[in-house]
């Protein structure tokens, strides 16, 4: 009985990663599989975001080999990418050209990598951008300027940045709502407590 119970569980992960597959194939052009296959050498993972939705979802940070500008070019060749993780990676500005034309992506991470205020202009035409994770890379304000125009930006990451309060509320006046975690505490100019005038204390001394 045991037994039973272990393969038809067995048999139902295999069926579940046989859908996979077959979805994150399906419809793809021999160069685009052949880009997949080269990303999934890398220890790099490909795969649908749901099993209903074939945009994909793909994830670099954990890979065996280095992954560089160049292989960007191979992610730029697959359709309806949604999700990109490319933390840590070796990454560079000039490499974030690759992913200018990925007009679906909506999640992009790029924490811990070599990304400054030049790469950002690369993303200024990715409009469908709803998260942005830039922790600990040197982006700072000047950087910031170039996400003005992603309307639906809603989550952003910028701790251990060079990013100031001032650039900070910038940004925030162009968005409703955005969510941006890491950034400093905003807190009020705190306002002198007002002292009685010298004329008035010579009065009441008088008196």
């Amino acid at each position: 009985m045991r037994f039973h119970i272990a393969a038809c569980g067995l048999a139902f992960v295999l069926g579940w990663t046989a859908m996979g597959l077959a979805e994150e194939s399906e419809g793809l052009t021999p160069e685009q599989q052949q880009a997949v296959d080269a990303l999934k050498a890398l220890g790099g993972n490909v795969m649908p975001i749901a099993q209903n939705d074939d945009r994909l979802d793909i994830t670099l940070h954990l890979a065996d080999q280095d992954v560089t500008d160049e292989h960007l070019a191979l992610v730029a060749q697959l359709p309806k990418v949604a999700w990109l993780n490319l933390a840590g990676t070796k990454i560079t500005d000039a490499g974030l050209q690759h992913l200018a034309g990925l007009t679906t992506l909506e999640k992009l991470h790029l924490e811990k990598t070599a990304i400054t205020d030049a790469g950002l202009e690369h993303l200024k035409g990715l409009k469908s951008l709803v998260y942005l994770n830039v922790y600990g890379t040197k982006v700072t304000d000047a950087g910031l300027k170039h996400l003005y125009g992603l309307k639906n930006l809603r989550h952003l990451y910028v701790w251990h940045t060079e990013c100031t309060p001032e650039g900070i509320m910038k940004l925030v006046a162009k968005f409703s709502p955005l969510e941006v975690v890491g950034a400093l505490e905003l807190t009020p100019a705190e306002v002198p407590a007002e002292e009685p005038a010298a004329e008035e204390e010579k009065t009441e001394g008088d008196n």
